[in-house]
């Protein structure tokens, strides 16, 4: 009796033909009915195990690719064989299903430039543990559409900057525990060549020295990614700010694998935590702030939102006075750019102080800080400097030479003027008693003592005017503190010695 069957299609049971030709027939019949183009009716290639569209030869002892392949192949695993070398033929036909190819743990130490030719849709590669020492010109540049490129625990010690041309949709690239002493770090540097990579993995190779500068131009979503754990990795205060950075930001890559982030002091024999140098001799490294940014008033400057999340749907500014900036454009000297970024012109002092950025993702939000220093001052060029200085140097000048002019060119007082031979002049008030008073001992007539009394009581004008002997001239009374001051004009002390007779 024929055994009962299910229809594959979805129908009802149906009888099953005997063994011979009739059933082989009606097998091929199906499959032609149902399955995509190329399926063959009968067992998987020798060792292997295939699941829909998913063939897996691992661990069959293959030395060689297993042949022919259905060309309907999405996922082909051929891990943990022995397959050393993968030619240009290994897939002698089009694989234009196939997404994934798995070929670690095989002892791989050779790879045609050519072996990707027939597999254009290839999104998984995986060449992990093998022994593998280069990574040759235009090695991947056929695999357009690869996002997941697996080549750590290999023996690479030379990567071709060309090696990973065309590569516009890589997102994850595994370099971890090779020989690697430089990688090319400009390929990620103007985003042109690896635009979508978000993962790049260096751990564990012989890394001393990493361009910091570069590694700070990168994306914020690539530097979360970016592990440099596990290298011999050179002491210095530019290495310890960065990873400082990325630990207060919290990246994965920092804070994950901080144990592991170590570096080689001159004088220490065992590596040191990079993170333990902030105030160790001898670097003595200070954590440096998250964004500062300084700039003088009237100037226009850019505040970056770096951030590592990615495809954003929103973003929008804080200003240090709680003013939102939320469209582009924004409202007074404050507008949003299209990438993200606040610009801020016409700067004030008041506009100093921490602006906040806070970016919405699919799954995590962040916010950034930028803090802005507004000096009140204007920025002088090069020749305003000169100016400045030479004024300020002429200026030292004269304030010395107004010193010496009065130190040393002083104008003499009149005592010194008419000589040091003859005696101060007496007060006013002892001439006048002088000339006015009279003594016992002159035999002056009364006529005469009579004229002078008359002379001294009233004040005659002379020649150029001055006043005759015998009076003083009439002050005008002052008012204020200085209006009991006694006269002392030389020209009045010279009129007591004119021609008036003094009789001794």
């Amino acid at each position: 009796m024929p055994h009962p069957h299910r229809d594959p299609a979805g129908g009802s049971l149906m009888p099953m033909a005997g063994t011979g030709a009739p059933g082989l027939l009606l097998c091929v019949a199906l499959v032609a009915a149902v399955a995509p183009r190329g399926t063959w009716c009968g067992s998987c290639p020798p060792r292997c195990i295939c699941a829909s569209n998913i063939l897996s030869c691992s661990q069959a002892v293959l030395s060689a690719v297993p042949a022919p392949l259905p060309r309907f192949t999405a996922v082909l695993d051929l891990s943990h064989n022995n397959v050393s070398r993968l030619r240009a033929d290994w897939a002698p036909g089009r694989l234009a299903h196939l997404h994934a190819l798995l070929l670690s743990h095989n002892g791989l130490s050779f790879v045609s430039t050519e072996a990707f030719t027939h597999v254009p849709h290839l999104r998984h590669l995986d060449l992990s543990s093998n022994r593998l020492r280069a990574l040759e010109e235009n090695l991947f540049s056929d695999l357009t559409e690869l996002e997941v490129l697996l080549l750590y625990n290999n023996e690479i010690s030379t990567v071709d900057r060309t090696a990973f041309e065309n590569l516009n949709r890589l997102r994850k690239l595994y370099l971890g525990q090779n020989r690697i002493a430089r990688f090319p770090l400009e390929l990620l540097r103007d985003g042109s060549r690896l635009p979508q990579l978000a993962l790049l993995d260096l751990s564990a190779n012989r890394l001393r020295h990493v361009p910091v500068g570069e590694l700070q131009a990168l994306p914020a979503w690539l530097r979360d990614r970016l592990y440099l754990h596990a290298n011999p990795l050179a002491c210095d205060c530019a290495l310890f700010q960065l990873m400082a950075r990325g630990r207060r930001r919290r990246l994965s890559a920092v804070v994950d694998f901080q144990e592991e982030l170590r570096c080689a002091l001159p004088s220490v024999p065992a590596p040191v935590g990079i993170l333990g140098l902030a105030g160790r001799a001898p670097l003595n490294c200070s954590e440096a702030r998250e964004a500062v940014l300084e700039a003088h008033v009237g100037d226009t400057v850019t505040l970056s939102c770096d951030t590592r999340v990615r495809g954003a749907r929103s973003r929008h500014w804080v200003t240090p006075g709680g003013e939102r900036v939320l469209q582009e454009g924004g409202n007074g000297s404050a507008a949003l750019l299209g990438n993200g970024s606040l610009q801020v012109r016409a700067l004030r002092p008041e506009d100093a102080g921490t602006y906040a950025c806070w970016v919405a993702g699919p799954l995590l939000n962040e916010t950034l800080y930028v803090e802005l220093l507004v000096h009140n001052f204007t920025l002088h060029g090069p020749h305003d400097t000169l100016n400045t200085a030479y004024t300020t140097l002429v200026g030292c000048i004269l304030s010395v030479v107004l010193v010496l002019i009065y130190l040393y060119l002083t104008p003499c007082r009149c005592c010194c003027c008419r000589g040091t031979d003859k005696a101060p002049p007496p007060r006013d008030d002892s001439i006048n008693s002088s000339v006015l008073s009279a003594t016992p001992n002159h035999a002056v007539g009364a006529a005469g003592e009579e004229g002078r009394s008359r002379s001294a009581s009233g004040a005659s004008v002379g020649q150029n005017g001055r006043f005759k002997a015998g009076g003083t001239p009439q002050v005008p009374p002052r008012h204020g503190p200085r209006a009991q001051r006694k006269v002392s004009d030389p020209d009045s002390v010279s009129s007591v010695f004119s021609d008036t007779p003094i009789v001794v």
